[in-house]
């Protein structure tokens, strides 16, 4: 694994290997308040090896998320408890990116947080997304129709926002959430944008808002700005066909190696993440490496998605990739990339039903998965 384990220039931050750990949903906060036992969460995992950390999908603006108990970075408590984490990070030796998330139509009017914020459920269009089901709601009911958002550059103004809030808090970049069919995803896709304005139509206009997204991210932390995307997309009902998913995001990653951010990560196709809807699969499969790399020769790539350390090993060696971020092995294994690095069998089983928040311990399926001896 010698290649996964050389240094990489990331923005203007040299992190010391090529392992990242990617956004994970976990639903431990306070509400939407970092709290005490995301610090030791977040502490485990930077003292694991991980060249970077990249937080679980953090909100810019209080919504019905679909997720009960997911952190925000809109006000100054949520900045506090996000400071105590990034500061704890930093002790055991690792960096950390904020992902920042709108959802989009992917909440629900009759949620506690959408309430309080006083607002509509609010998307590139009034088209409501198919499945979905809002499980801490009474009747576990799906998505509604959402309002057509009146005025995009709002919602650019609160993403610009949260990346302020970000840096108070200590993050060391921010990546912005383009993929999961929420907002972003939703103004790429032409199954959920139907704009007739320059935010919708043609690529162009339906690319605009994560563009100038990124550049609101770049004016607030320069290149230490990341981008998600996943083109084979499939949840929460966005994909396109084939060609026109290669136009678009084609298209984007073109504009987005202009904008000389710290990488592009891909995520790739996996069947078991796709929605089935009418009885087949939502999303269009094709290698994303294969057919996005070309757009972005001056952007660094990390490979996300089913990877395994062998395969990671391969796709820098080969130069296919400049990182990979691993999700779901990190859950189980909170010293990843040690165990990677000194040859050790991961701990694959992952009980699914702590994944999300379990209850009233906290702690279990989250922090009481215990590192190896070295």
């Amino acid at each position: 694994m010698s290649t996964l384990f050389t240094p990489l220039k990331l923005g203007s931050l040299t992190i010391p290997n090529r392992i990242g750990m990617s956004a994970l949903t976990r639903n431990r906060s306070s509400a939407n308040v970092p709290n005490e036992i995301m610090r030791q969460y977040y502490a485990q995992r930077a003292a694991g090896g991980p060249g970077l950390i990249v937080s679980e999908g953090t909100l810019i603006t209080q919504q019905g998320s679909e997720w009960f108990n997911a952190p925000g970075i809109w006000n100054q408590a949520q900045v506090e408890g996000w400071k105590r984490i990034t500061d704890v990070v930093h002790s055991n030796g690792s960096k950390i990116y904020c992902q920042i998330a709108h959802l989009g139509r992917c909440t629900h009017p009759d949620a506690p947080e959408q309430i309080a914020a006083g607002v509509p459920v609010y998307a590139p269009s009034a088209i409501a997304a198919r499945g979905g089901k809002f499980r801490y709601i009474p009747g576990s009911p799906g998505y509604v129709t959402p309002t057509e958002l009146p005025d995009p550059t709002i919602i650019i103004a609160q993403f610009k926002q949260a990346a302020v809030n970000a840096k108070e808090a200590g993050f060391d970049g921010i990546e912005l959430h383009g993929a999961g069919g929420y907002m972003v995803h939703q103004f790429l896709d032409s199954s959920s944008n139907k704009r007739t304005d320059k935010w919708g139509g043609s690529v162009e206009n339906r690319t605009r808002f994560a563009l100038e997204v990124l550049k609101a991210l770049i004016e607030v932390f320069g290149p230490d700005v990341g981008l998600k995307i996943h083109p084979p997309a499939g949840q929460n009902d966005v994909g396109m066909p084939l060609q026109e998913t290669i136009d678009t995001f084609g298209y984007l990653c073109r504009e987005v190696n202009k904008l000389g951010i710290a990488y592009v990560a891909l995520l790739r196709y996996r069947e078991a993440a796709d929605a089935e809807i009418d009885g087949k699969k939502r999303g269009t499969p094709h290698d994303v490496i294969e057919t996005y790399s070309p757009f972005l020769p001056d952007t660094n790539i990390f490979v996300n998605g089913g990877v395994e350390p062998a395969e990671a090993e391969e796709l820098v060696r080969a130069g296919k990739a400049s990182g990979v971020f691993f999700g779901v092995p990190w859950i189980s294994n909170p010293d990843l990339g040690k165990r990677i690095r000194a040859g050790k069998a991961l701990i694959n089983p992952i009980d699914s039903k702590t994944f999300y928040n379990p209850g009233v311990d906290l702690s279990l399926g989250y922090t009481d998965y215990k590192a190896a001896e070295y």
